[in-house]
């Protein structure tokens, strides 16, 4: 959906802000985690 989309971008921005403490997980990782 356009919602989720969005979301997904708004993540990879925060994630390419380093917003979040990855613990050297790739970004992929990272959103994988959030979008579950």
């Amino acid at each position: 959906s356009a919602a989720a989309t969005i979301a997904g971008i708004e993540v990879a921005h925060m994630i390419r802000k380093n917003q979040f403490a990855n613990d050297n997980r790739s970004p992929f990782e990272v959103f994988a985690e959030l979008a579950a």
